[in-house]
């Protein structure tokens, strides 16, 4: 259908107490998104025309999020009146009110639920002239959820809520999955006629479809085929089943785009990573956010990396990145911590327990042990001698320390920004280095060594050193 007669409606307006959680529901992640993220990227790229969340809850958050994520959405208030029926009335409202289509309603912690499937439900429901379709499941365990009923020959006959079935309705497994399609003028007719005359006081969708049946209008349900599609989120265990689920299922479809995963399990990618073909990732490897790696580049054991770009070839190892670029062939790790702005060059090296941040580390350039380098620009085939402190911070405020091409700095120096160091500049080991070093000098701390005869069987007598000293004497 075209999008403008396409209308969705994402009812997240319930406050999820059972979370217990000061966030609202809709607003926990999974694989990088909120629930409501996963929901609202579903529903835009369905085409609607319009995609109306309707909110309540800390609105103000959940608000900001939407504006700044999906801005062509248009949140709408529920008001005080509860229950999903008021909900999608009010949904109802953030339409234009020519708007004569089909309305989707879905939930804001059904984070699973595809496209394609709410498209073969669209087909379905437009090529049969139904005034509504329900979405429905087979579920293992049916308690709690309404029940849909049909007849001997199975055309649907109505939904029956859990407590008010009978025996032999409870025995029904196929029920209602909350996700439907509506013609929009049998919704705006229905929901004008709900009452909240039930245990709950509250207007419930559901009568919608009761009313439809009993003016004639036909309904169907459509069951789908993967029940974890439907599958709602009320707490943190459900949260952590379907967050374990999905993840499993970006895993299969990075394997199946030629990216090897040693163990799925260990393994957590977010909807938002992109990774290149021949792309290895090792056990206990996170990966988040906007993160991308460049075709055959091995990651892990044991990375977290967050908004990072790795290039081709490259390999990091038991380290935690964030906010990084790494170049082609590069190596990270073990145990490097990588903050933002570090950008590493192709064929570089960052090394074991270095930290870095702030920090441009040209091409083959290596950084390789037990050191510090923030607010740093190095050139490139560099060489930092092992526990190299750059001292950025005078206690008031940071400065930038630039290290030329060809450098080679000796083991335990310290550069005291801001400072300039040449191209193919030495330091020597134990340099404090607090003035700029001209290209092709040497910089160097000089003091005499004094060696102090006998001190140890003056001052240690006795001791096990003495005795060594002494016997070495004799």
């Amino acid at each position: 259908m075209s999008e403008k007669h396409l209308a969705v409606i994402v009812l997240a307006a319930g406050e999820g107490t059972r979370m217990k959680s000061a966030k609202p529901k809709v607003m926990h992640e999974m694989a990088g998104l909120p629930l409501l993220g996963h929901v609202l990227a579903t529903a835009s790229a369905l085409g609607a025309a319009h995609v109306v969340p309707v909110i309540r809850h800390q609105r103000d958050h959940i608000e900001e999020y939407i504006r700044a994520f999906f801005p062509t959405a248009n949140p709408i208030d529920q008001d005080d009146i509860p229950g999903t029926g008021r909900a999608v009335e009010c949904g109802l409202a953030g339409l234009p009110n020519d708007f004569n289509g089909a309305v989707v309603v879905t939930s804001g912690d059904v984070p699973l639920l595809e496209v394609s499937t709410l498209d073969a439900l669209l087909e379905a429901h437009l090529e049969g002239g139904f005034g509504v379709t329900v979405l429905s499941s087979i579920a293992e365990d049916a308690t709690g959820y309404g029940r849909i009923v049909r007849d001997s020959s199975g055309s649907f006959t109505q939904i029956v809520e859990h407590r008010d079935a009978t025996d032999e309705q409870l025995d029904i497994d196929e029920v209602n999955a909350g996700v439907y399609v509506f013609d929009s003028t049998l919704l705006r007719n229905a929901l004008g006629q709900l009452g909240q005359h039930n245990a709950q006081g509250e207007k419930y969708l559901t009568d919608v479809v009761t009313i439809a049946l009993s003016e004639g209008s036909t309904v169907q349900a459509l069951a789908v085929e993967d029940s974890w599609q439907v599958a709602g989120i009320n707490d943190r265990v459900q949260l952590s089943e379907l967050s374990a689920e999905l993840n499993s299922r970006i895993c299969e479809a990075w394997m199946k785009a030629g990216v090897t995963i040693q163990d799925p399990a260990s393994t957590w990618i977010d909807v938002t990573v992109e990774l290149g073909r021949d792309v290895t990732l090792l056990p206990g490897t996170i990966l988040k956010g906007t993160t991308s790696i460049g075709e055959g580049s091995t990651i892990g054991p044991e990375v977290l990396m967050t908004d990072t770009v790795v290039g081709a070839g490259a390999s990091v190892v038991k380290s935690h990145v964030t906010g990084s670029r790494i170049g082609d062939e590069a190596t990270v790790g073990p145990y490097s911590f990588l903050r933002p702005g570090t950008d590493l060059g192709a064929d570089g090296k960052i090394g074991t327990f270095v930290e870095t941040k702030n920090a441009k580390i040209g091409a083959g350039s290596k950084v390789p042990h037990l050191s510090y380098v923030g607010d740093a620009e190095i050139g490139v085939a560099s060489n930092i001698g092992a526990g190299t402190i750059f001292a950025n911070y005078d206690g008031i405020n940071k400065h930038r320390s630039t290290i030329g091409s060809h450098v080679r700095t000796g083991s335990h120096n310290v550069f005291v920004a801001p400072i300039t160091i040449g191209d193919g500049a030495y330091t020597a080991a134990g340099t404090v280095v607090r003035k700029d070093v001209e290209a092709g000098d040497l910089a160097m701390n000089v003091a005499p060594q004094r060696n102090i005869a006998d001190w140890v069987l003056a001052k240690r007598p006795g001791s096990a050193a003495a005795l060594a000293a002494e016997e070495a004497k004799n």
